[in-house]
C-alpha cells in the first residue's frame, strides 16, 4: 500500500496531470494488462474447503469503490468476558496454481501499483474484484481466523483455518462511523469501536504508533489544481487495529511454529528523526525535545492542514521496512517492527501484496502442526529480496507521482514568493538542497545560487519552475 495517499478528483481525461501520469506509466513500463495464459488461468475454478462458515455474518468495511475486498470481520462478546474476533482474509491460494502463469505474474508484479488515478493489480479483476474478493452475497474460500481477547482486548487464543465464507454486507469508512456515532449499530458493527480503542490502548502501552495519514486530494477544476486533506475517521484506526492484530497473532503463531516471514523494521537513524524535527518547524508544528515521537504523533489533528502534512512526512520513518525469513526452528536476531512495538507479520491483504499468500500458507501449516506445502518453502527465502525489489519499484514511482502532482499543483504560480525552511542540504552541494514550503505544504528542490544553505533555515524562496511533463520543481531563495 502506498505511503502517501494521493488522489486525483475529476479532471477530463485530457488535463495535464492526468496525460503526464499516463506519460509515467508508458515510461516506467507499467503493464497495462495481463498475458493471455495468465487470464485463461485466471477463469479456472478455485480448491474448495471442506469447512463451511457462511452461518457467520461477515461484513467489510472499505471505501465506497474498492471492490478488491480482502478482510471480512465479525466481532462478539464472550460469555466468559472479553471478545471473539473472526477475521476471514481472501484465500487467493485457492485460485493459484503453484509454478503456474498466473503465480509467475504475481511473482513478476509482486504488488498492487498505486497511482493518483488509477491502480495496476497484482491479479487480474477477475479474482482481485471478483470471484476472490470477499465481495457481499458471494460464497468463497478465505483463510479464517478466530482470534479470542480478554477485557482489555488482550489475545487469550488464536486460531486459524481454510474456510468456506460468505460477506452479508459491503459497509463503508463513513457508514459504520455514522451508525456508531448514532448508537444505532448492529452489535458486531457497534464493537469495533470497543475492540478498536482497546487495542489502541494497549498500542500506546507497549509504544507502537499508527500513523493516521490522511489522503491528499487533488481536485481539477479548469485545468488548475487545488490540494485538500481527508482526514481519516476513527472508524478506520479501529479497522486498520484489527488487522494489525491478525498480524501480530500471525507473526507469533510462526515464531512458535520455527518457520515463517516477518515484517520487520529496525529503530529509525537519528538522521531520520532530525530531518522530521526540522519539517515540524517548518510546519510550525512545536515538538519540544522532552516530547517523544510517539507522544508528538497521537497529539496531531489529522483535520488541521500542517498537522496532515507532518503526518504525511512521518511515513519516511517506515523506509527501511523489510521481510525476514526464518526456519527450522533458527529464529532471526531481529523479529520485531519497531512501529508496532512487536512481532508483525504481512497476511491481511493477499489481493494486493505477494507475501501475504505465502505467510497464510505458513500459518495454516502451524496451526495444523504439519509441514508447509513444498511450494512455499521452495519460493521462501528468495521473497524478502522479490517484495525489496517490488518495494523499490512501488517508491519509485509513489515519488515520481508526488513531484508530478505538486508540479501540477503550482504550475500556475511561477515566480510567487513562498514562505519555507530548508530541511536538507546535499552533502557534496552545500548550494542545493530541499525546501518544506509552509503553505501549499510540499516539498521541493532549492538552489542557493552560490550561496551554501543552512540546514533548519527558514527563508522566503521564489519558485522558478513547475512543469507536470518534467515534473521538476524548483525554487530560488529571494
Amino acid at each position: 500500500m502506498p505511503r502517501r495517499h494521493i488522489r486525483v478528483i475529476a479532471g477530463a481525461a485530457e488535463a495535464p496531470l492526468r496525460a503526464a501520469l499516463r506519460a509515467l506509466r508508458t515510461e516506467l513500463g507499467v503493464p497495462d494488462s495481463f498475458p493471455a495464459d495468465v487470464l485463461e488461468e485466471a477463469e479456472r475454478a478455485p480448491r474448495l474447503p471442506s469447512y463451511d462458515a457462511t452461518v457467520i455474518p461477515l461484513f467489510t468495511i472499505d471505501p465506497p469503490t474498492s471492490a478488491d475486498l480482502d478482510q471480512a470481520m465479525h466481532l462478539a462478546r464472550r460469555e466468559q468476558g472479553g471478545y471473539r474476533v473472526r477475521y476471514a482474509i481472501a484465500d487467493v491460494a485457492a485460485f493459484v496454481v503453484p509454478g503456474g502463469a498466473l503465480d509467475a505474474e504475481a511473482h513478476r508484479r509482486v504488488t498492487t501499483l498505486y497511482f493518483p488515478d488509477e491502480k495496476v493489480p497484482l491479479h487480474p479483476t477477475r479474482l482481485s474484484e471478483g470471484v476472490a474478493s470477499l465481495l457481499p452475497d458471494q460464497t468463497c474460500p478465505a483463510v479464517l481466523w478466530t482470534i479470542d481477547l480478554d477485557a482489555e482486548g488482550r489475545t487469550v487464543a488464536a486460531d486459524v483455518r481454510r474456510a468456506l465464507v460468505r460477506s452479508r454486507a459491503k459497509l463503508t469508512y463513513a457508514q459504520v462511523q455514522g451508525l456508531i456515532d448514532a448508537g444505532t449499530a448492529e452489535e458486531p458493527v457497534a464493537l469495533l469501536k470497543d475492540v478498536g480503542v482497546l487495542r489502541e490502548r494497549l498500542e500506546g502501552e507497549r509504544g507502537g504508533i499508527s500513523l493516521n495519514v490522511p489522503e491528499q486530494e487533488i481536485v481539477e477544476r479548469d485545468h488548475t489544481y487545488e490540494l485538500a486533506y481527508r482526514a481519516p475517521l476513527p472508524a478506520e484506526g479501529w479497522n486498520a487495529q484489527l488487522s494489525l492484530l491478525t498480524g501480530m497473532t500471525a507473526a507469533e503463531l510462526m515464531l512458535a511454529y520455527g518457520t515463517g516471514v516477518l515484517r520487520t523494521l529496525p529503530a529509525a537513524p537519528d538522521g531520520a528523526v532530525g530531518r522530521l524535527r526540522r519539517t515540524a518547524e517548518a510546519l510550525r508544528i512545536e515538538w519540544p525535545h522532552h516530547v517523544s515521537y510517539a507522544q508528538l504523533i497521537r497529539s496531531l489533528d489529522p483535520h488541521r492542514p500542517h498537522h496532515a502534512a507532518f503526518l504525511q512526512e512521518c511515513t519516511t520513518l517506515l523506509r527501511g521496512a523489510g521481510y525476514t525469513v526464518f526456519r527450522d526452528g533458527a529464529l532471526p536476531a531481529v523479529t520485531a517492527h519497531s512501529a508496532v512495538a512487536a512481532p508483525y507479520a504481512h497476511c491481511t491483504a493477499p489481493l494486493r501484496r505477494l507475501v501475504d499468500r505465502y505467510a497464510s500458507e505458513l500459518c495454516l501449516a502451524a496451526a495444523a502442526d504439519q509441514p508447509p506445502p513444498d511450494w512455499v518453502l521452495a519460493a521462501l527465502d528468495a521473497l524478502p529480496r522479490e517484495m525489496a525489489d517490488g518495494a523499490r519499484r512501488a517508491g519509485a514511482i509513489e515519488r515520481e507521482c508526488v513531484d508530478i502532482v505538486e508540479a501540477a499543483l503550482l504550475k500556475d504560480r511561477v515566480g510567487d514568493v513562498f514562505e519555507g525552511c530548508v530541511v536538507d542540504v546535499q552533502e557534496r552541494e552545500p548550494t542545493v538542497g530541499t525546501v518544506q514550503l509552509e503553505s501549499p505544504a510540499v516539498f521541493a528542490r532549492i538552489t542557493g545560487g552560490g550561496a551554501r544553505l543552512s540546514l533548519g533555515e527558514r527563508l522566503r524562496v521564489r519558485l522558478i519552475q513547475a512543469d507536470p511533463g518534467t515534473e521538476r520543481v524548483e525554487f530560488v531563495p529571494v
